[in-house]
């Protein structure tokens, strides 16, 4: 058996052979498949587009946090907020900010931040914190705290939320 490898007439018809076979193999296996996962792909990409028209019927302001025109800026808490707040429709005197000073920690740089909002509903406070995390991606909300308030009406609440951005 290890003698027709080394004989030269193996060679001459295997080569031949597997050079021949591999067009077939590919129009026959390989093209068949590319086709189904295009047209997978395809009604994929028409499902989701029917559904960014449906979000973008719903609630056309989300455009203005993503204008590609304007420049990116350096993160800052204070225009964050009263941007995204003023997009929820949440008045200045209903939120108070806090926000600590920018640590380098392991060759990191991060800042905390403080947020109550006062007397909202809790539609609000989901849009609040759904619209400035889908801005600013390296924003994370690591504590939100709810509190009832007693007094009507009965949708009203505070928000304690506490914010770290990672630069």
């Amino acid at each position: 058996m290890k003698d027709i490898y080394k004989n030269p007439i193996f060679y001459y018809i295997a080569v031949p052979v597997v050079v021949a076979l591999w067009p077939l193999l590919a129009w026959t296996v390989y093209l068949p498949a590319s086709e189904r996962s295009l047209k997978n792909e395809m009604n994929q990409y028409n499902k989701a587009e029917t559904i960014m028209l449906e979000i973008l019927r719903i609630d056309p302001a989300r455009l203005e946090l993503s204008d590609s025109n304007t420049p990116s800026e350096e993160f800052d808490y204070a225009r964050a907020v009263q941007r995204v707040a003023s997009l929820c429709e949440i008045p200045p005197v209903n939120y108070k900010l806090n926000s600590g000073i920018i640590i380098k920690s392991g060759g990191q740089k991060s800042q905390s931040a403080n947020i109550s909002l006062k007397d909202i509903g809790i539609e609000k406070c989901a849009k609040f914190l759904s619209i400035i995390q889908l801005h600013w991606g390296n924003l994370q909300c690591n504590r939100l705290k709810l509190t009832k308030k007693k007094s009507p009406p009965p949708n009203f609440w505070d928000a304690d939320l506490e914010f770290k951005y990672y630069y």
